[in-house]
């Protein structure tokens, strides 16, 4: 039961990285722009948490992507070009390897500055 503030943590972190990417806030944004978010999210998952909390970091990083197929099962209007299943599964699969890859950064830079205990 320690991890569930991990996960919510992880779960807040997608929804701020949906409402950012659906341009609710600041109107449209460009994808360099999540993509730097999405690492930024990662990388201080692993910083505060370590290599046990790996879920709350994929948790944040599929959340753009299942807002872009929920979309497109509603048939609601999406940015994503092309707008097929294929190109949000890729997004999918694109948006968790850069959430991945900051938290595996966030964990070395924690165990870097550590003594060796994590």
């Amino acid at each position: 039961m320690r991890q569930w503030p991990s996960l919510v943590a992880g779960l807040v972190a997608g929804l701020v990285l949906g409402v950012v990417e659906a341009g609710v806030v600041v109107g449209p944004v460009r994808p360099v722009v999540m993509v730097t978010l999405t690492i930024v999210a990662g990388l201080a998952m692993g910083v505060i948490w370590g290599w046990r909390r790996w879920p709350a970091a994929l948790i944040a990083g599929a959340s753009v992507p299942l807002r872009h197929l929920m979309n497109r099962l509603l048939g609601l209007p999406d940015n994503t070009q092309p707008n097929t299943f294929d190109a949000v599964m890729m997004m999918g699969l694109f948006s968790l390897a850069v959430s991945a890859a900051g938290y595996c950064a966030g964990v070395l830079m924690r165990q870097a500055v550590s003594d060796g205990d994590v």
